[in-house]
């Protein structure tokens, strides 16, 4: 029980630290130099970048969550956290790169070896427990179309 009482605490302050740090990058520049930014029609509002990472940030926390309880071996399950937090890592990266260092196309660079990181981790954690990888579709799903709009920025500016 308190085994599974830290890896829930574990995995939820991973990811509101990457939310947190993130958002705190993010929310100044959408008020301003975001706002000057040429981009594509499909680009949705802002609100919905919000709800969308919340319920995604919600849905990774209990995929590893449950990687970690699953495992059969912690040098499993460590290994496959490992890279789930290099995908958290490069995450929290696209955010200070697009937003906090105004860099449309290091963001870019960025999401590429982030979408790979995510396929990786959505392996590793398959590996282990199926339904965890499966929460993390609607994840590489939202990646990928983030990706096709940081590319129509980088284009259109």
């Amino acid at each position: 029980m308190l085994k599974n009482l830290k890896h829930i605490i574990s995995n939820l302050v991973k990811v509101l630290l990457v939310s947190l740090i993130g958002g705190a990058v993010t929310a100044p520049a959408v008020r301003s130099w975001y706002n000057t930014l040429n981009k594509p029609m499909f680009n949705p509002p802002d609100w919905a970048f919000s709800l969308a990472w919340t319920i995604l940030f919600i849905l990774m926390a209990i995929s590893a969550y449950l990687v970690n309880k699953r495992a059969q071996d912690k040098e499993t399950s460590d290994r496959a956290i490992r890279i789930y937090d290099a995908q958290l890592f490069l995450n929290l990266l696209w955010s200070i790169l697009f937003f906090g260092l105004r860099s449309p196309l290091l963001a870019f660079i960025d999401v590429i070896f982030l979408w790979c990181a995510i396929v990786y981790t959505i392996k590793a954690f398959h590996k282990i427990y199926t339904p965890s990888a499966i929460l993390l579709i609607p994840y590489i799903l939202w990646v990928t179309f983030a990706a096709i709009l940081n590319l129509y920025i980088v284009l259109l500016n």
